[in-house]
């Protein structure tokens, strides 16, 4: 009640500053969470509050509590994006090391570089604590390659993605066919047992329309110009992202159940 009214009759300079400690005590006086403490009921009424207020947007307390209802949402990711778009946070590495983190979890290496890079262009601060977290992200995917590599059967000769394509045995014994005249065997292997198709002029067909087709730019990691975090337009916030299903809460069901 006490920060209720402080919130509600609040004449200061800093009303951001109300909003932390408000944050900072639900968090101590439920530490378990749930539908009691409400936190992230109340993260969302502090960026609703301070929404547009841009003297906040390099504040590190402001992208704190956006990073905590961040974590009360269903999609975080958009909500990392979101921020991005809007230039909050992007001057501090914990915007980066957040949001790279949370696509390491989900696999994405290739993206959460490219937001490493990004944070490391524009030197967020503290650059030092950026670097660190980027050298051992870099760690952490060699290691999970060289695993990778151990565990598949070819990794030394054909790495991760490339598949043996089968060869004719030297030195076999060639065993004739036929009774009155004898033929070598024939073994295709490759491209020839393609050619042996019966279906090679469906193949042919498919073959020339994909020929038609526009071709597509491809990667390539060997290039000079290094990597670019793709280009994130502004987004309007009509609404805020929907946040986790919260405890305790029924959905309505008949009223003459009987249980």
């Amino acid at each position: 009640r006490e920060f209720e009214a402080e919130i509600r009759f609040y004449s200061g300079d800093d009303p951001l500053d109300v909003w932390e400690r408000y944050v900072k005590w639900t968090e101590q006086a439920f530490p378990g969470g749930g539908k009691d403490g409400n936190l992230a009921a109340v993260l969302e009424r502090a960026v609703r509050a301070l929404h547009g207020q841009q003297r906040y947007y390099k504040d590190p307390r402001y992208l704190n509590l956006w990073l905590k209802f961040g974590d009360c949402c269903n999609e975080p990711l958009d909500l990392y994006s979101y921020l991005h778009s809007q230039e909050i946070g992007t001057t501090l590495a914990l915007l980066y090391i957040t949001w790279a983190e949370a696509l390491e979890a989900r696999g994405s290496f290739r993206k959460a570089d490219l937001i490493f890079q990004d944070g490391l262009q524009r030197k967020a601060e503290p650059l030092d604590k950026l670097q660190a977290h980027h050298k051992q992200f870099q760690a952490r995917v060699s290691r999970q390659t060289l695993l990778a590599l151990e565990e598949s059967p070819d990794g030394d000769n054909q790495g991760l993605l490339e598949i043996a394509e089968p060869q004719r045995s030297s030195l076999a014994d060639l065993k004739g066919r036929g009774k009155k005249k004898v033929r070598a065997p024939i073994s295709r292997v490759g491209d020839a047992v393609k050619a042996m198709n019966p279906n090679r002029s469906c193949q042919l067909q498919a073959s020339q329309q994909l020929q038609n087709t526009p071709s597509f730019a491809v990667f390539d990691e060997n290039s000079v110009s290094g990597p670019e975090i793709p280009t994130l337009t502004a987004q309007s916030w009509p609404a805020p992202p929907v946040p986790r299903a919260k405890e305790n809460e029924l959905s309505a069901g008949p009223w003459n159940s009987g249980r």
